[in-house]
């Protein structure tokens, strides 16, 4: 847990040594804010797995594409950002829809490397006995468009498990989430 007034105290001495005045009326509360804003996009340090939640059904495969995410670079600490996209084949029980999108809110809201994420991701879902899963993750990085290179590339990790371990397999699930969300082709 998070120590806020800890934070606060940091903040205040980072505020100083960047060369402003922590008192001055707009920065006075920005310690306080800083602390507030941690607490919540790094509560991921905090959260539990829900997949245990199932269902009995079955489906082929069942995908949840466009999950956005807000992260934050263990590197710089500059935010990143995009959708992530989850595909996997049940084995007689399929997840809350709901639960994929806290399960990429547990791995995003950290300090954090998009192919960690990614692979994270693959392998919680991979792990409460799908038959596969495939993880596709597309972000854009505030640490490389306003510092280094400055450059707007996006970057794009993908992890498979299981069944998808194999090209002929993964080839129509990466079909179906690309059709309407992207142009990019990955086999």
């Amino acid at each position: 847990m998070m120590n806020k007034d800890r934070v606060k105290r940091l903040v205040r001495e980072l505020i100083a040594e960047i060369g402003e005045d922590p008192t001055r009326e707009g920065l006075v509360d920005t310690p306080s804010r800083i602390a507030d804003m941690y607490s919540e996009i790094f509560n991921g340090y905090d959260a539990e797995s829900e997949l245990s939640v199932k269902f009995s059904e079955d489906s082929d495969v069942i995908i949840a594409k466009d999950i956005q995410f807000y992260s934050m670079c263990e590197h710089h600490m500059l935010p990143f950002f995009g959708k992530i996209a989850i595909a996997y084949s049940p084995n007689g029980k399929v997840f809350g829809i709901s639960k994929l999108v806290r399960l990429v809110e547990k791995y995003t809201k950290r300090l954090q490397i998009q192919e960690r994420i990614t692979k994270n991701i693959a392998d919680e879902v991979y792990s409460e006995g799908v038959k596969g899963v495939i993880v596709i993750t597309e972000g854009e990085h505030l640490c490389m468009k306003m510092r280094g290179v400055e450059n707007d590339a996006k970057v794009t990790t993908v992890a498979y498990r299981g069944i998808y371990d194999k090209k002929e397999a993964r080839t129509d699930i990466l079909s179906m989430i690309y059709n309407t969300s992207s142009q990019t082709k990955i086999i």
